[in-house]
């Protein structure tokens, strides 16, 4: 029954008490001194911008409120909000900016945007051939038809909400290869389990279940082993999916037993429902430092770590175990705030692969296509499937993953719905045998297609095609340039560059997707797919969304933010707040105008009386 898977917070709305002579007040009539009230401040304005306000000395005379002061007030509020945002973002916005150009959202009602004729849909003046509008039609038709055959998986957000206080771990397993009878060749087996699964209840039943696929992942080689005197340990991870679309994440590290003489490796390998790589990672170094003592000290170990909880964001938990020669020991697991990019290595990505077939397997995968990476070592694999994975960030791949997938189980490329494996060269000769439907084949050794469906330049809309090459291919000279901030140190890495440069590219996509969940009187929260799309001024955009919206990463996404009581935090949603101030209707209803047209109102009283 297991397939194998590898609004933004306000302050409330503030009155500024500006008061006219109190004579004028009292000789005009109520709608006279009606007019006097004064408007609230547009919700765009956040808290830190009230706060701004507040510490300004405003005048008490009309006439006082000039252009200088309004102007002052004005730069005032767009240079604190830049300060909010990293150099090194700032520069990737202006990359986009200059290839995007100044159309973003039209300036359109509601109603009017639910009603727009078809007509509108060709009003652009961008350019738009027979052939690619052929080409639109048939990949929106590709997709509807395809997912229609994929099960619907729950979100991984609304998954790592109900579990992240459970234990520390599920499962830890010790696999090791033993011979065939008569045969030369090796078998995967699980040699150690911890706990043990004693009770016959449907959930041990369930978990015997996936305790028979986890030996085929640590081993996905097995036919290629021979005793060995020396091995470098390995460190890689797994996925396993289950048809309810729960996921349990493998974190393995291979080594060879203590010993003498050629002997075959063994795995360790930790299951949980959570992401958290660096923390796992931690912990099966201490497995294997205590391994290289005697295998005894590791299973002592484990049981006290499965007492502890899972920490929550931003904690630390502390594990206290004892070794031999060192006595009482207190080991310290810290969770990350944001463990989003914890495990991913971008480096791996533009060490196997250019930035242009980068953004062609990228935009494959956000059309949910079928991906395959080969590649000579269990490593290259992993790390490159977790890293394509996280570009789709703030979306989550909802299909079958399995970054490294075992030879015994080839057969699964020849599904008929999504997924993104990882294969190792020594099965390249049996997946050209195999009749694999319409998919991306990379090798990841010689950066080149073994496959491809010939169209995926033409995917994404072009301009921000355009701005994602060239921000990658300027990585280096991004963020080497100097920054004069903390918050620039965070992200001034690589991996910080590469999320926040396709960041960019969903902000500029879907960034305004708040703009157009409405709430019923119930308090349900419901998205408006057709007005969200339409309120694209590009052509080309709304084309893309068109496709888009139809993936099941979308659905999850804004199923996420519907059933969501508060807002969703995250890189994501601060980038769309920035994004959400800077367009120009924003602006145009802003304080800008709120003050100026405010100044003027006082000016015009003041000569009245």
């Amino acid at each position: 029954m297991w397939s194998p898977q590898d609004r933004k917070y306000n302050s409330p709305p503030t009155q500024l008490s500006l008061k006219p002579n109190s004579q004028s007040l009292r000789s005009g009539n109520w709608s006279e001194r009606k007019s006097h009230r004064l408007p609230r401040l547009p919700k765009r304005h956040s808290h830190d911008d009230m706060l701004l306000l507040a510490q300004l000395s405003l005048p008490s005379s009309p006439s006082s409120l000039n252009e200088d002061s309004l102007s002052t007030t004005s730069e005032l509020l767009s240079s604190r909000r830049a300060r909010r945002i990293p150099k090194l973002v700032q520069r990737i916005n202006s990359i986009y900016n200059a290839k995007r150009g100044k159309k973003r959202l039209k300036k359109l009602s509601m109603s009017s945007m639910e009603t727009a004729s078809l007509r509108d849909e060709n009003s652009e003046s961008e350019s738009d051939s027979d052939d690619r509008f052929k080409a639109h039609t048939q990949r929106l038709v590709h997709i509807q038809s395809m997912l229609k055959r994929a099960p619907s998986y729950r979100t991984l957000e609304l998954e790592l909400l109900e579990w992240q206080e459970r234990e520390l771990f599920e499962y830890f397993v010790v696999v090791s290869l033993k011979k065939k009878p008569s045969r030369n060749t090796y078998l995967p087996e699980v040699s150690y389990q911890f706990p043990k699964l004693d009770r016959p209840t449907k959930q041990m039943r369930e978990a015997e279940e996936r305790l028979k696929a986890i030996p085929q992942f640590c081993f996905p080689d097995a036919k290629d082993w021979l005793p060995v005197s020396e091995y470098t340990s390995e460190t890689f991870s797994f996925m396993l999916t289950g048809e309810d679309g729960s996921r349990r994440f493998g974190y393995c590290r291979r080594l060879l037993p203590s010993g003498k003489g050629p002997r075959l490796p063994e795995v360790y390998c930790v299951i949980s429902r959570l992401g958290c790589f660096g923390l796992f990672s931690k912990v099966l170094d201490e497995v294997e430092r205590r391994r290289g003592i005697s295998a005894a000290l590791v299973y002592p170990f484990m049981r006290s770590l499965m007492e502890s909880p899972f920490p929550a964001p931003g904690k630390t938990i502390k594990v206290k175990t004892f070794l031999p020669g060192a006595g009482n020991e207190v080991l310290e697991l810290r969770r990350p705030m944001d463990s989003r990019l914890e495990h991913v290595d971008f480096e791996c990505l533009f060490t196997c692969l250019s930035v242009r077939q980068l953004i062609r397997i990228f935009a494959s995968l956000l059309l949910e296509r079928r991906v395959i990476f080969v590649a000579d070592k269990l490593s290259t694999l992993s790390s490159c499937s977790h890293a394509v994975v996280a570009l789709l960030y703030p979306f989550s791949w909802q299909h079958t993953f399995i970054p490294v997938l075992p030879a015994s189980m080839i057969d699964i490329v020849c599904c008929p719905t999504p997924f993104l494996v990882g294969l190792l060269s020594s099965s390249l000769p049996k997946l050209k045998e195999l009749p694999v439907e319409e998919a991306l084949m990379v090798n990841l050794g010689s950066d080149r297609f073994i496959r491809q469906m010939d169209d995926e330049d033409t995917l994404l809309p072009r301009k921000l095609q355009a701005a994602l090459e060239q921000a990658l291919e300027r990585k280096n000279e991004l963020i080497s340039q100097d920054s004069d901030s903390d918050s620039d140190d965070e992200c001034n890495t690589l991996n910080g560059l590469v999320s926040e440069v396709f960041i960019r590219f969903f902000v500029e996509t879907v960034g305004h997707y708040s703009l157009f969940l409405t709430q019923s009187e119930k308090g349900e929260r419901a998205f408006q797919r057709e007005a969200f799309r339409k309120s694209v001024a590009s052509k080309s955009i709304r084309r893309f969304l068109e496709v888009f919206m139809e993936s099941q990463m979308f659905a999850g996404f804004i199923q996420d933010r519907e059933l969501r009581k508060c807002r969703a935090k995250g890189l994501f949603e601060q980038r769309v707040e920035q994004y959400l101030e800077e367009l120009p209707d924003t602006e145009q209803s802003g304080m800008n105008k709120f003050l100026r047209g405010l100044g003027n109102k006082m000016k015009f009283l003041h000569k009245k009386n």
